[in-house]
């Protein structure tokens, strides 16, 4: 499988409010093994920045100045990411300001999409680890990876740790149910192999006072809650 874990910058929080993005970072996987191939690019965003977004970012209008305009690498990009698996952390908000990119350019882009199919890592995030918090420098402190150097967000930088933290949140999916017929299989005589070495098993026997015990706890159950899960 190939895959792109991608990330964007951008002059603003939303693209409704007319803001553009302003970087582009790609790292590319293939069979979960980062080949080497990236994709990264500065873009002229043809306005201003939202308060509070250079600070993020780092990233200037006088830095931007000679940046291409997204419409003169749209079709590089769309290349680079065609029919591959996106790997995006909030994915709703990159796709966003992509789809309204492409937009601009006419309806013959289409949309992300189209051309690739997206995974949230955010999600994967929330559901292993519900209840904490899951943003990518969260992740990276949490699976292990080293983020020292994160001083400011950059779309390839966060690209790389993202790659980083995703295969390390989904390492070992084969022991959950993803592994193939061939590898359950071998799993599934290893393990009647390994019981059948440790014997058989002791029996538990219950006396007639300790189920009579039983049996009446469960009439009172039946009697206060109309039934009893071992009913059921």
């Amino acid at each position: 499988m190939r895959q792109i874990v991608l990330d964007t910058e951008t002059t603003g929080l939303e693209w409704k409010k007319g803001n553009r993005v302003v970087e582009i970072g790609c790292v590319e996987l293939v069979e979960r093994r980062p080949t080497g191939r990236t994709y990264h690019q500065y873009i002229h965003p043809e306005r201003e920045f939202e308060p509070g977004a250079q600070e993020v970012t780092g990233l200037t209008l006088e830095f931007l100045a000679d940046k291409p305009k997204f419409a003169a690498v749209a079709d590089e990009f769309l290349a680079f990411i065609e029919g591959a698996e996106l790997v995006i952390h909030n994915a709703a908000f990159d796709v966003g300001f992509l789809d309204h990119e492409l937009s601009r350019l006419g309806d013959h882009y289409g949309r992300i999409r189209d051309r690739a199919q997206v995974l949230d890592s955010l999600e994967l995030a929330r559901q292993r680890y519900p209840g904490q918090r899951n943003s990518l420098d969260a992740l990276c402190r949490r699976l292990g990876v080293d983020n020292s150097h994160r001083q400011l967000h950059g779309a390839l930088l966060d690209a790389q740790l993202l790659a980083e933290a995703y295969l390390a949140l989904t390492a070992g999916q084969s022991e959950i149910g993803f592994d193939s017929v061939e590898t359950r299989e071998t799993r599934r005589s290893t393990v009647l192999l390994d019981a059948a070495a440790l014997g058989p098993r002791p029996k538990v026997v219950v006396d007639e006072a300790d189920l009579a015990a039983h049996v009446a706890r469960l009439e009172t159950i039946r009697k206060k809650a109309g039934s009893a899960i071992w009913d059921l």
